[in-house]
């Protein structure tokens, strides 16, 4: 079997483990096994493409490892889904009480209940979102 063969299979199995694991060092390390593949299909020597190995293995991991490292931990800068909807102002669709209650956010109607169980929101107050429970908002009337 031809070494460049070797090689690109080491790269897909880097690859593999890469998007399973997401580290971002085996994916440096599969580059690596990549690049080599092509030195290897190029004729270098088997001793020298250990080295080329070797060496864009530790170039890699020293000089893009950090970057990516930074990359991966940085940390979310929006809110998705129902998360974004906390601390959004509400409209007061029917009087929301400890129990039930319906409220008007972002163009679309929700089930709510008072965050403050013994309060009582009349409809058309203003609230703000405090927390979301399921499907359910817990609203506090805005002062």
């Amino acid at each position: 079997m031809d070494e460049w063969i070797v090689w690109v299979i080491l790269a897909v199995v880097l690859g593999v483990a890469e998007i399973f694991t997401l580290t971002a060092s085996l994916g440096l390390l599969g580059v690596a096994a990549a690049l080599t593949a092509a030195a290897a299909a190029l004729g270098l020597p088997v001793p020298l493409q250990l080295l080329f190995f070797a060496l864009s293995s530790a170039a890699g991991l020293i000089v893009l490892g950090p970057i990516a490292r930074r990359h991966i931990r940085q940390p979310q800068l929006q809110r998705f889904g129902v998360e974004a909807l906390v601390g959004k102002p509400a409209y007061v669709v029917s009087e929301v009480t400890g129990r039930d209650g319906r409220v008007r956010v972002g163009g679309e109607e929700w089930s709510a209940r008072a965050y403050d169980e013994t309060l009582v929101i009349p409809a058309g107050a203003t609230v703000d979102i405090i927390e979301i429970e399921g499907a359910t908002a817990l609203v506090y009337p805005r002062e």
